[in-house]
């Protein structure tokens, strides 16, 4: 009777285990995907300018990296840059703890989150800034989610800095 016991208290205790673990994985965003700006909702001055954007992801059940390309076109607020990084890399832990990047010009620290039985991923970024003009920090909540069976990738961004808000969203297509 004792080992029937302490053989099911082990196995539950396994159970228990498997079930955290589980509930840590999320959704699979890796691949690349490319902008379907016609189903975005973007500021219009980026709007204006904004040729394309593609966003290349790796993921595995550690972190999830992100590199951001945008095509920004001539007009509307400034010159043609080419491609301009808007935010560029990104790479945030899966299991919740903060992860730091540094740049020339300031510091970012994000923290991923998973909602919705892991069909979303929160991704909270700060960053803070040294510029001619003086210091500012800049916050971004972006929300990703996978649609039409892994193949559209929606991406609800909002941003609040000393210039204001903006709320935006990105919808991707995998290429």
């Amino acid at each position: 009777m004792k080992r029937a016991l302490m053989f099911c208290g082990v196995f539950c205790a396994m159970m228990i285990g498997v079930a955290a673990v589980s509930a840590q994985k999320g959704a699979n965003f890796a691949g690349t995907w490319e902008l379907d700006k016609g189903k975005s909702q973007l500021p219009q001055m980026m709007a204006d300018r904004l040729q394309g954007a593609t966003w290349t992801i790796t993921q595995d059940d550690k972190q999830i990296s992100r590199d951001q390309k945008l095509n920004m076109g001539e007009g509307g607020g400034g010159g043609g840059r080419g491609m301009m990084g808007g935010g560029g890399s990104l790479t945030v832990k899966l299991d919740g703890s903060e992860t730091t990047a540094e740049t020339q010009r300031g510091k970012s620290t994000s923290k991923a989150k998973w909602l919705n039985d892991g069909k979303t991923i929160e991704i909270n970024t700060v960053s803070n800034f040294s510029t001619p003009n003086g210091d500012f920090t800049s916050t971004t909540v972006e929300h990703w989610e996978l649609a039409d069976e892994g193949k559209t990738l929606k991406v609800h961004r909002k941003s609040e800095s000393p210039r204001g808000t903006n709320e935006s969203t990105w919808v991707f297509t995998k290429k």
